[in-house]
């Protein structure tokens, strides 16, 4: 079985985990993150048992352009001329989501077997997931 979730809004990387006098706490951003993407997956497959099953995933991170961007590169970044090389890092945008879908899409991230993400520019930033289950 394939499922396929997006998640509008810019992508949210996972923020390091914070340590006071009372211990460590994730931080709110991450946090809100973390829900807003549960949700996401509840709205469309919110009455599935998360599956046991081997996982392929792929995650496109599709980013906001700078408001601050030149004309001219925007147009550039339109006709995929310009990669998103800054920050955030790829792989704590990837944190934020599979650490979100653990125990709601799947068991435990230990089944996702192969694992492929990208992120890019786009006027429309949002995240979305595919994951597919193997037999």
């Amino acid at each position: 079985m394939e499922f396929k979730i997006e998640i509008p809004g810019a992508p949210v990387a996972k923020g390091r985990p914070r340590v006071c006098k009372f211990g460590t706490y994730t931080p709110k951003k991450t946090k809100d993150a973390e829900k807003y993407i549960q949700q996401c997956w509840d709205a469309k497959y919110g009455n599935l048992i998360p599956t046991e099953k081997p996982l392929a995933v792929q995650v496109a991170f599709y980013m906001p352009i700078p408001k601050s961007t030149p004309k001219k590169t925007v147009k550039e970044i339109l006709l995929g001329k310009v990669f998103h090389t800054k920050k955030p890092d790829l792989d704590n945008l990837l944190k934020t989501v599979l650490d979100a879908l653990n125990k709601t899409a799947y068991k435990d991230d230990g089944q996702i077997f192969m694992l492929s993400a990208k992120k890019e520019y786009s006027e429309n930033p949002k995240t979305v997931v595919w994951l597919q289950e193997v037999e």
